[in-house]
């Protein structure tokens, strides 16, 4: 299969004709570079259009990828309620526990980065089947570990496994919705990742309960099989080459290096017909052909484009997201946060089995005041942001500026966090009754995650055409932060308590709230100076004086 190179044939400016190369794109399915790009509606091989399929088809590819998003939710902390049943049995001191669980989130964070650059090498279904089947494997050898070090080796693999399905989740719902009713749809699936965590205590505190602490691990085994085995039979895969922006980029790559080639080594030829030998016009038969201004056609044929991992080395495109400040910003503001959420997790399971002589089972009864607070903040704050960002936006003419709109939205979110976090520290550590602990967890997961699905918005909204990678930066911040918050928290729990250790936590959530308000003063400044600077980089010249000229400004990383 070759690919003639594309051009624009309709420059007049010169005054002998000029040979145009053929366009023949159809065997990549790629618009003419010279037209407005849409590569959201691209024509696929073979006629088989994800976005075609019928609302029943859809519906089963959205509670595949939901169900199983739900069950890397449980993965991160259905351990909690067990960790005294664990430090007893294995045995393992309180800090191999904390490494277990860091390493773990820390893991679930940076992975999302090279699960999403494999899916678009070789697809959505043989990521999905490959990355739950090593979380299967890695449950088993949990649940039937007699060494703290082999679980924490094994934790690990389990992280790497599940962070696949929050990676490319969303891409999966891109591929078969359209923008019009893709909101929706996204409503509904972002509710699965959120009850994971939500459900995962009180399911681990049950399960640890009534048998022991691999209980867990077993039924995490049942449930990640089980959907490895459903998506590998049910789940047709969405992934067309054709509107994979990673695909059109690497072939518009290889059609300029193809161009200059041709141009330097004058191998496209322009073969223009020779003006006849002169003839008497009365003895001529036919039509004059110097009359005839079609030129020939010159096809300049591509090989085959085969994508490799190097090709969508995901360094690149991650790199062009955290060098623009606004983004670095914010993404360390995010990466706080979430760090945050799961330190609370954590050293409240301590403080509840070690204070309260609570079992698994109250513990997770008590930590589900907190992902209740996350679940309701989620809906609330998600809905909040996108009335108060139609507001303003109809406000100012129909005009969006994310900064000035979306991250106004995180203010009442920012205000009460440290406040809600510095009481639920002191409450713990003067060991009042248990409600009000229940009450300022809840309280600190509603106005957390009120402020941080605005933020996560905001970081979709200033990047334009890498919203995936930028999507997939905030997981590594994320996971990075927990990683690091987790691993010092039982150490500053000890040394310090629970009211000095959330004491510090509101001094970081404060810093927290001021650098997103740095952002609302001086993110907008900042991210149109980089928009600028890296269209000039992308932008090609449309040169008329050119053999080829076109205009490809559209494809960004």
């Amino acid at each position: 299969m070759s690919t003639p190179i594309p051009t624009d044939a309709s420059d007049t400016s010169h005054s002998r004709p000029t040979a145009s190369l053929g366009v023949n794109l159809k065997s990549h399915s790629v618009p003419q570079l010279h037209k407005a790009f849409d590569i959201e509606h691209m024509p696929v091989e073979g006629g088989d259009d994800p976005r075609a399929w019928s609302s029943f088809h859809k519906n089963i590819v959205l509670a595949l990828i939901a169900s199983a998003s739900m069950i890397a939710g449980l993965a991160i902390s259905i351990q909690n309620p067990a960790i005294a049943d664990m430090e007893a049995d294995l045995p393992a001191t309180a800090s191999q526990i904390s490494l277990s669980l860091s390493l773990f989130i820390a893991l679930q964070g940076i992975m999302p980065l090279f699960w999403s650059a494999i899916s678009e090498v070789k697809g959505r279904k043989l990521v999905y089947v490959v990355s739950i089947a090593i979380l299967t494997a890695g449950c088993v050898v949990v649940a039937i570990s007699k060494t703290i070090e082999l679980v924490i080796v094994f934790r690990c693999i389990q992280a790497t496994g599940s962070s696949a399905v929050g990676a490319i989740g969303a891409a999966t719902l891109a591929d078969i919705y359209d923008p019009v009713e893709r909101g929706t749809k996204m409503g509904i699936y972002y509710i699965a990742p959120l009850l994971g965590p939500s459900l995962a205590p009180i399911m681990g505190g049950v399960l640890t309960t009534a048998f022991n602490w691999r209980a867990p691990f077993w039924f995490l085994t049942a449930v990640s099989g089980l959907s490895c085995v459903s998506i590998f039979l049910f789940l047709k895969d969405t992934f067309r080459k054709e509107r994979s922006l990673t695909y059109q980029n690497l072939l518009n790559t290889r059609i300029k290096s193809r161009a200059r080639s041709t141009m330097s080594s004058r191998t496209a030829t322009i073969v223009e017909k020779e003006p006849p030998p002169h003839t008497d016009p009365e003895k001529q038969t036919g039509p004059d052909p110097s009359l005839s201004s079609s030129p020939v056609i010159a096809d300049v044929a591509l090989p085959e484009i085969k994508l490799t991992l190097r090709d969508v080395n995901p360094v690149k495109p991650l790199w062009l997201v955290v060098r623009r400040m606004n983004n670095l910003i914010i993404l360390f503001a995010s990466g706080l946060m979430f760090a945050f959420s799961f330190v609370v997790s954590f050293t409240a399971s301590r403080t509840l089995s070690s204070a309260y002589g609570y079992n698994a089972l109250k513990v997770g009864l008590v930590l589900l005041s907190f992902g209740l607070g996350n679940l309701v903040g989620s809906v609330v704050g998600g809905r909040w942001s996108d009335m108060k960002l139609a507001h303003l936006k109809a406000a100012n003419g129909g005009v969006s500026y994310p900064e000035q709109m979306r991250l106004r939205t995180t203010k009442i979110g920012l205000i009460f966090l440290p406040p809600s976090v510095l009481a639920f520290g002191w409450v713990s550590e003067k060991h009042v009754h248990v409600s009000a602990m229940c009450v300022f967890l809840f309280l600190s997961g509603f106005f957390m995650v009120c402020a941080y699905t605005s933020t996560l918005a905001y970081i979709v909204d200033a990047n334009n055409g890498r919203s995936a990678t930028a999507v997939a930066a905030n997981s590594a911040f994320r996971g990075i932060g927990a990683f690091v918050a987790t691993e010092i928290a039982v150490p500053l729990q000890d040394s310090v308590g629970d009211g000095w250790h959330y004491t510090i936590w509101t001094g970081l959530l404060i810093i927290v709230g001021l650098l997103v308000w740095l952002v609302v003063q001086k993110g907008g400044a900042w991210r149109e100076a980089a928009e600028k600077r890296e269209q000039g980089g992308l932008r090609i010249a449309n040169n008329p004086g050119s053999i080829l000229a076109f205009k490809y400004q559209d494809l960004k990383m």
